[in-house]
């Protein structure tokens, strides 16, 4: 078939040609067709010549002078324009269109009808493709269409009259990719056919396919792509490193947490948490997020916790243990900046003491499902400074579950933060079970999946409601000492009784006795009423702890054997599992020791 008898043209595009004979005639009529001559009554020689238009073919046909203004001409202005004299320049409608199209380094095919039939493929498709049998429907003779998913956006463009793109598109064998633009285009009919109109709108209707190869950006994205997998993967690894690989469980509390990073398309976050067994019961729960993406924020999230487990080591309020974060914040990174709340649960109070940094607000269901949110006081997030952190409470009773959590679980675009923590309250209050079990109902609840797009951290503990021979386990017994030389029999006393009735063996009996003695003893020479010595067992261990109104606390030393005093302390040391001291909110101090208990 003569390609270029069809003159094709795309919708929206009229045939300039006999408009701009008959332009061309209205000028020569008023005496405008020829072009002036130069001042100096000499021509210009270009004027009789006309030089082929760039990117054009040299034998391409001219027509006419142009006015830098009417199509087919050129436009702006030329060393010969600005002397008066114009040039003329090749017309686009008589190009040789097919010339130019088989000279395209891209992919292109013309179909027409409604069956797509093959009207012309250039050399480059047949190079790609193999040669082509012209009049054959798309489906048969370019399966290659059908394979690209490309024979479905055909009939969509000759329905609609609009061209379409379809982008990264893989061919046969995953050798090449290409960008695929199909545009509709018209045949100009001739005859009058026997078919009714839309038969022969139908019939001369057609799409010109143009494929641009992309293989080369292609490649380069999925190279890009696997290269960020591999940083994201790096992150990924990095963080779960850092993070507790076993969670100390300590005897009043069952624990359990959980960390999911951000879908594929979301970079790591700096998401922690953590839990620290301080000693005589006590037990300190951390989680935190550090602002930020990626390596980096895991790195900063990795020097926070571990400078959070030093600072815990020291048993200071959860307000003095943040005031110290927040300080090393700043030294680490001045644009990085972290929330976390730190928080420490006495089983004698009862109580979860906090303090938060920016964070989201603790959340405890008491054993009657009542869903409570830890009150202020909240300070600014880790690496603000000048800020001073308070420390605030919560009860924490037998039956009860407290939930820490990182905004990722909560937050959502659109939604207000509230929004998401009163959806988080809800889901607690109906989520019954084990501590890792409820973890992963919130997550479910709060609709946290493999494609989330942001980290979660969440820790869910539980203090038992025991009871029957599990109670058993767990005693309590306290005397107040007022003073005077018969505090220390009166302690001795009272130590020796409870442990029998505890049913301890002899030996441990005896080594609490001790212990409770030298203890209460440097109270009394140390400290200042009110005392109290306390003793308390769990499954695992014997705790004795006496407490008093001064706040410096007693240290180690080594006495020397003149020495009448100084040995109370290294014999507690030396005789117990471990030991420690720390101040008391009123103004005093604890010091303890533990015994653990042989295997039942």
């Amino acid at each position: 078939m003569n390609f270029t008898r069809w003159s094709a043209r795309f919708p929206g595009t009229q045939r300039r040609a006999a408009a701009r004979t008959e332009h061309a005639a209205a000028q020569a009529k008023r005496g405008e067709g020829a072009v002036p001559a130069a001042r100096g009554g000499r021509a210009d020689p270009g004027a009789e010549r006309s030089t082929p238009a760039e990117g054009h073919p040299a034998d391409s046909t001219v027509s006419g002078t142009g006015t830098g203004t009417g199509p087919g001409t050129a436009t702006g202005t030329t060393p010969a324009q600005r002397t008066g004299v114009l040039t003329a320049v090749p017309s686009l409608d008589e190009l040789p269109v097919r010339e130019v199209l088989d000279r395209l380094p891209a992919l292109v095919a013309l179909v027409h009808g409604p069956e797509h039939r093959v009207a012309y493929v250039n050399d480059a498709y047949t190079a790609g493709f193999g040669a082509r049998t012209p009049g054959a429907p798309a489906h048969e003779a370019l399966p290659e269409l059908g394979e690209l998913g490309l024979l479905p956006l055909l009939d969509q463009v000759q329905r609609s009259g609009k061209p379409r793109t379809a982008k990264n598109r893989t061919a046969p064998g995953g050798a090449s990719s290409y960008t695929v633009t199909c545009t509709p285009v018209e045949f100009p009919r001739t005859g009058t056919g026997t078919g009714t109109a839309s038969e022969a709108e139908a019939h001369h209707a057609g799409v010109l396919i143009h494929l641009a190869d992309v293989t080369d950006h292609a490649e380069a994205a999925e190279r890009l792509r696997a290269s960020e997998r591999r940083q994201r993967e790096a992150a990924v690894t990095l963080q779960r490193s850092l993070l507790p690989q076993e969670l100390e469980q300590p005897d009043d509390l069952r624990i359990a947490a959980t960390y999911q990073p951000g879908g594929t398309e979301a970079a790591v976050g700096g998401d922690w948490y953590d839990v620290i067994t301080l000693g005589a019961g006590r037990t300190a729960l951390v989680i935190g997020d550090v602002m930020g993406r990626g390596v980096r924020a895991a790195a900063v999230m990795g020097q926070l916790r571990t400078a959070v487990r030093a600072y815990a080591r020291l048993d200071l309020p959860p307000h003095e243990v943040l005031q110290l974060l927040d300080g090393l914040a700043a030294e680490i990174d001045a644009s990085q900046i972290a929330t976390c709340v730190y928080a420490v649960h006495d089983p004698n109070e009862g109580l979860l003491a906090y303090a938060s940094a920016g964070h989201l607000p603790i959340l405890v269901r008491d054993e009657h499902g009542t869903v409570r949110r830890a009150a202020d006081p909240t300070g600014p997030p880790l690496g603000t400074g000048g800020w001073l952190h308070t420390s605030g409470s919560i009860a924490l009773g037998p039956g009860s579950t407290a939930v820490l959590y990182t905004d990722g679980l909560v937050e959502r675009r659109g939604e207000d933060i509230d929004e998401g923590v009163a959806a988080l309250e809800r889901a607690l209050a109906g989520a019954q079970g084990t501590p890792s079990v409820i973890c992963d109902r919130l997550m479910r609840a709060l609709g946290v999946d493999a494609d989330h797009d942001d980290d979660v951290a969440v820790m869910v503990l539980q203090q038992p409601a025991r009871s029957g021979a599990d109670a058993e386990l767990f005693h309590n017994a306290a005397l107040e000492l007022l003073g005077g030389i018969e505090a220390a029999p009166r302690a001795r006393a009272f130590a020796q009784g409870v442990l029998a009735s505890w049913r301890f063996p002899v030996e441990l009996c005896d080594l609490g006795v001790l212990a409770a003695s030298e203890l209460v003893a440097n109270s009394l020479q140390h400290g200042t009423p009110p005392m109290r010595l306390r003793l308390r067992r769990t499954d695992r261990r014997l705790i004795i702890e006496v407490t008093d109104g001064d706040d410096h606390l007693p240290r180690r030393r080594r006495a020397e054997p003149a020495d009448e005093t100084g040995r109370g302390i290294s014999i507690v040391a030396t005789i117990a599992s471990s030991w420690g001291s720390r101040r008391t909110p009123g103004g005093g101090k604890a010091v303890w020791c533990e015994f653990a208990l042989p295997d039942r």
